[in-house]
């Protein structure tokens, strides 16, 4: 092979045709909030030799702000050294993939995904996107069970720009829930949950929407905000909790 097809080869890599490429290999596609997943990321060199700085990972969705929608990225890291990948080389790496107990529920219009990229110099970095489902961890789980018990249905799930100074991060789920059977069917029109799991427990921000006239809606009099906090209560235990509290602003 001539010096002339060498070099177009190289340019060619550089913006992306015959560089390397690159997958991630999970076990599942089903994650659940705070889990440690091994997993693999295969490499397979193009069309020249490359060299490779890292493969960086990001775990990622989307939100919404006043107007437009965002990617955010919930965690981001990178892993191996430098390394070089020849043409038609492949190479494997194994990996642990840490969930982050806050990682947005997949539910409503809430999507997941892991993207997997190689940093190449003077390069278009390949990269690999894997859609996954994320199931809520213990302490959500159980809270959502127990909204369950007090006749709460899930009506829909987004995620938002964080409002102020209130949420540490730039953006939060959002669950939305309509009252269809037990004490509060007839009384709220809907109590919207934005929760905040972290490994000491479970900090839930309520926004309950009383079923009132017209007047008190355009007027916003017929919601109220509250805040509670839950650290490895059982199902009835959060039941009675936000009975009480529900209740209250109902």
């Amino acid at each position: 092979m001539d010096r002339t097809t060498d070099g177009m080869k190289r340019i060619l890599s550089r913006v992306g045709v015959g560089s390397a490429r690159v997958d991630t290999v999970l076990p599942k596609t089903t994650l659940t909030a705070g889990e440690s997943v091994e997993a693999e990321v295969h490499v397979e060199g193009g069309s020249t030799e490359q060299e490779v700085d890292a493969i960086y990972f990001a775990l990622l969705t989307r939100y919404k702000t006043d107007d437009s929608t965002r990617t955010g990225v919930i965690d981001k890291f990178q892993v191996a050294d430098p390394f070089t990948i020849g043409p038609d080389e492949e190479k494997t790496f194994p990996i642990t993939i840490d969930v982050p107990v806050d990682t947005p529920v997949t539910v409503g219009r809430t999507n997941v995904w892991l993207e997997t990229g190689l940093d190449i110099d003077w390069a278009v970095d390949p990269d690999d996107k894997d859609p996954v489902q994320i199931d809520p961890g213990p302490q959500l789980s159980t809270f959502l069970d127990a909204l369950d018990s007090l006749g709460f249905t899930l009506r829909t799930a987004k995620c938002e720009k964080a409002p102020g100074s209130i949420f540490p991060g730039k953006f939060v789920q959002e669950l939305e829930f309509v009252p269809h059977s037990g004490p509060f069917s007839g009384k709220l029109d809907e109590l919207e949950v934005v929760p905040t799991e972290t490994q000491n427990g479970l900090e839930v921000r309520l926004e309950i929407d009383r079923r009132g006239g017209l007047l008190a809606e355009m007027a916003d009099i017929d919601e109220r905000w509250t805040q509670l906090s839950f650290t490895n209560e059982s199902v009835s235990q959060i039941e009675s909790k936000l009975h009480t509290e529900i209740e209250r602003h109902a």
